[in-house]
């Protein structure tokens, strides 16, 4: 048994048991030296079958553990949310922080982190855009579907006519990977630095901490406010600006080969129209696989498993047409 080792000794998870059956490699090879004595030989055998059991056992661990990360780099355990406050003014931007809410609430249901990124609030309390960072396992595998435009309809709370309002909000989910696919040339990047708003005790507004990037060549701006310090803010933009790269990269290839997919969630493209929130009808219906929910309050809250697995047993469903969205 003589694998290549040099991968699983290129990974820190798997070096030092890479290393260890290099050792028992050469435990081998000095055993071997004595299978010309005939009075050894029943030792001989013995020991090496032992070592290669071991053997066996290392590399069914390395394996593992490379497939372990294979799977997380497809379906990786962190992603970024943004929500962005679409057509209908400050309802609009209301509806943009029910999103965001909902995601909350589904993160708590399932175990995860969710913490904030960047928010930027209009004078009611509602997002003119704002983006999370959401960890556990299975994050990006049960969210990937939420990209697009989410459509609400119901009477505003400051609508005195009674009537009814659409206004629209986008989603992005932007899954975080470990693995970098391509290189960032600092010349195209712009960086800026301002202070932090909001609670964070005496010293806030004192310290240019909050980060702003901006990429040049594609012109994606990507903002981190929520560290506490300038560096942990740039280290997270990079980390977003690197996501939004990845993704723009994967939307331009997918819509390459759309044509030959008859199957298929859409481009990831947040202007694609996915999902209406119906408040009048108690309704959610989401265009794709046309699917309906009712009780609007319990899945906003966060109860929004049914839709989730539906998506995900659909694989997404297909591209709505412009009517149907």
């Amino acid at each position: 048994m003589n694998p290549d080792l040099k991968s699983f000794k290129e990974n820190p998870k798997t070096q030092y048991l890479a290393l260890e059956f290099e050792r028992l490699l050469s435990e081998e090879a000095r055993v071997k030296e004595m299978e010309s004595d005939p009075t050894l030989r029943e030792l001989v055998d013995e020991e090496l079958r032992g070592i290669h059991e071991q053997q066996k056992t290392l590399l069914s661990q390395m394996e593992s553990i490379t497939k372990a990360e294979e799977a997380e780099e497809e379906f990786p355990n962190e992603i970024i949310i943004e929500v962005r406050a679409g057509a209908g003014g400050e309802e609009a931007a209301l509806f943009a922080h029910t999103l965001a809410s909902m995601y909350r609430g589904y993160a708590a249901k399932r175990g995860w982190s969710f913490s904030p990124v960047h928010e930027s609030l209009t004078d009611l309390g509602g997002y003119k855009e704002a983006s999370f960072e959401m960890r556990g396992q299975g994050v990006y595998e049960a969210l990937r579907f939420e990209t697009g435009v989410h459509r609400v309809q119901r009477v505003p709370a400051t609508e005195k006519s009674g009537r009814i309002h659409t206004s629209t909000a986008s989603v992005a989910i932007l899954p975080i990977r470990k693995r970098q696919k391509f290189e960032i040339n600092p010349a195209d990047l712009e960086m800026e630095f301002s202070r932090s708003g909001g609670a964070g005790g005496q010293n806030v507004n004192k310290v240019e901490t909050a980060v702003r990037i901006i990429h040049k060549p594609t012109g994606i701006d990507v903002r981190s406010t929520a560290e506490r310090s300038q560096q942990k803010n740039r280290e997270k933009a990079m980390s977003i600006l690197i996501a939004k790269l990845s993704q723009l990269k994967e939307q331009e290839e997918a819509q390459k080969f759309a044509a030959d997919r008859k199957q298929q969630i859409g481009t990831g493209d947040r202007s694609e129209k996915i999902r209406t929130y119906n408040y009048l009808q108690d309704r959610i219906t989401d265009h794709r696989i046309k699917v309906s929910w009712h009780n609007v309050e319990k899945l906003l809250a966060g109860d929004i498993d049914p839709i989730i697995e539906a998506l995900r047993a659909a694989g997404g469903g297909s591209t709505p047409s412009e009517d149907e969205a």
